[in-house]
This record gives structure tokens, sequence and C-alpha cells, in this order.
């Protein structure tokens, strides 16, 4: 709003190039309600227009118009610094005036994402496309968010997770998790066996919990937890011996991958939690700590690959045929010839 109470004098919209084809995924905001955004991947080109349209029979005196690409992290408990790790500027325009409705094209060449988009109880990354009309009093300033996803490949170690706990002379169980490393619409595949059971255990569950931690220091790290799922794996007394299966897919859960210590401002892990409650309602737990990653489609990719490939040629020249490059070559050569002529006459003229 600028000052006076006239309003802003242009309205700006930001239209992406390939919109229609563009994937989108929904992404959580600030108030946590679910947004769609259009995706992009790490690398990728972003590339659009944008759009300074004129309020009627107005004109806009401005010093310049520039458009941003930028990738911020912010702690909402300290909301005054956002810590920007990308940051791209293009001038769409220098000081001036704008008498009509104008479109201005930009292009981020293979930008840089290297993180993905967050939205948590205490921290937020975001990646947005800003565009400022700058102006003598107020600028006017358009931002739109867009979402980013990190792909990673499979692990090449990834070890199962077996570990023995208990109470002495009480309680002693093994418990065992397929793997360590887990993609996001992965199973979790594993067993509780019962070694020793001297207490009287009404149901045993299995949690997913997410913690996220921010700030630096001792005294500046905040902690919260969050229980994403939580599976009931055993109802009644389980008797020596006995064997418990555990199946959890995660594919229908809100996760995002494991993310440690992004820009030294925050992490997020994951951790199983195994809780067992006895008929006194007192609880036993063992937490694990698991790393989610999130797999690309490879059918998606490949696909993408080959539109892109076949962009990529049609921009590029058609390779000659054999006669073409005959044809070439004859035609340098006497062009050489005729050159070399003109010179020789050139030089007798002289002498």
């Amino acid at each position: 709003m600028s000052f006076f109470g006239f309003g802003q004098s242009a309205e700006i919209n930001v239209e992406l190039s390939d919109a229609e084809k563009r994937k989108q995924v929904d992404v959580r905001n600030e108030e946590g309600k679910k947004e769609k955004l259009f995706l992009y991947y790490d690398g990728e080109t972003v590339s659009g227009k944008v759009h300074v349209l004129l309020k009627p029979g107005k004109k806009l005196d401005h010093m310049g118009i520039r458009v941003e690409f930028i990738g911020q992290i912010e702690l909402f408990y300290d909301r005054g610094n956002h810590h920007e790790f990308t940051s791209v500027v293009k001038e769409l325009a220098g000081p001036g005036e704008l008498a009509k409705n104008c479109v201005y094209p930009f292009e981020f060449l293979h930008v840089e994402k290297p993180h993905e988009s967050y939205t948590g109880a205490n921290v937020q990354l975001r990646y947005f496309i800003r565009v400022t009309v700058v102006k003598r009093l107020s600028d006017i300033v358009k931002e739109m968010d867009v979402a980013v996803h990190t792909l990673s490949s499979f692990p090449e170690i990834n070890n199962s997770i077996k570990m023995e706990v208990g109470i002495e002379d009480c309680l002693h169980i093994e418990f065992e998790y397929n793997k360590s490393k887990y993609h996001l619409r992965d199973v979790i595949v594993g067993k509780i066996y019962f070694l020793l059971v001297r207490i009287k255990i009404k149901h045993m569950e299995l949690a997913i919990i997410k913690r996220e931690t921010t700030g630096s220091g001792p005294a500046n790290t905040y902690n919260e937890n969050e229980t994403i799922a939580k599976y009931e794996i055993m109802d009644g007394a389980p008797v020596r011996g006995e064997s418990i299966p555990i199946r959890l897919f995660l594919s229908g859960y809100d996760l995002t991958p494991t993310m440690r210590e992004v820009c030294r401002k925050f992490s997020t892990r994951y951790y199983l939690n195994l809780v067992l409650v006895d008929e006194e309602e007192r609880r036993y737990f063992k937490q694990q700590e698991i790393t989610l990653w999130r797999k690309g489609d490879l059918r998606s990719i490949r696909k993408e690959r080959r539109e892109l490939a076949a962009l990529q040629s049609k921009d590029r020249p058609a390779p000659d045929t054999p006669s073409e490059k005959m044809a070439r070559d004859d035609a340098a050569e006497q062009k050489e010839k005729e050159e070399a002529a003109t010179a020789a006459g050139a030089g007798d003229d002289d002498l």
C-alpha cells in the first residue's frame, strides 16, 4: 500500500514459462494450511515472464525493475534475521516511466537449490521469486513461492538395526529392523522377540517421532518433538519366546527427508520409538534414529530428460551428409584459390 491512501499504481504478475506442464505439490505454510506450489529440483532453470499492469489512465515512474530468486531460512522466534543461502538478481529495466502494460522475460539458468523446502514448528526454509519495482516513496513488491525437493540415490551401505534391551531380571527383549535408511514411500519391516518376560505387559506400540532442532549453542537451542505416527503392534501379555512382526508403511504419513545442520540453523531427525506399557500404566521405551531420504520417480525423470534432449536437438543444427560436406569443402577450396589469385594480381600492380 502506498502513502496518502491512493494505493499501488501498478500490479505485478509472475508467469512461469512451463507452468502448464510443471508438477505441483502440497506444501504446508506457516499457518499449517497446505497450498499447491510448482515443484523444482536442484540445478533446474527457473524462467518465465513478469507482467507489470498499470491502472487505467495511470503512468508509473520508477527507479528500476528487478527480479530475484531467493532461498531463505527464517526462524520464527527471530523473524528480523533472515539467512539467504541462495540469491540471484536480474535487472529487468533501468529507471524510467511506464505509460502502458509491459512484459519482461527472465531466466535463472541452472540455479542452485541445495536444500529441500521445509516448514516446521520453529523454522521455515522457502524458495521464492521476488519482483521489485523501485519507487521514490514505497516499492511495489510481488513474491511467488515455489517448492523444491532434493532427490537421493540408494545408499551404498544400509545396515539393519538389531538391539537387545530390557530391565534386569524383569524384561529382556530383542528388536530388529530390516534397515536403518528408508525412502519416504518405504516399508519398515522388523520383529520383536521376547527373551524374558516377568512383568505383565498390557500392550506395545511403535511410533515415528520427528525432532526439530533450531538454533546453535546450548543456550540457544530449541527442540520440538512431534509424533508423526503411532502403530499398535501388540495387545495383550506376551510370553517368553514369542516373536511379534512389524510392518509399517511410510507412504501414508507427512514426512520429509532427514535434514542435518542445514546452514547451521536447524536439523530435522526421525526416530522409531518402541513403547511397552504394563498393567500399572508404567511405560518402557527405546528410541532408535533412522534416516529418511526422497527417492526420485525414475520414469518421470527419464521422460523429462528425453523431452529436454529433444528440445536441445531442435536448437542444434542437423549434421551434414557426406555429399553436403564435400560440396562445402570444394567451395572453401575454390574461394581460397580466388583469394590467392586476387592477392597475386594486386602484387603485380604494386611492382
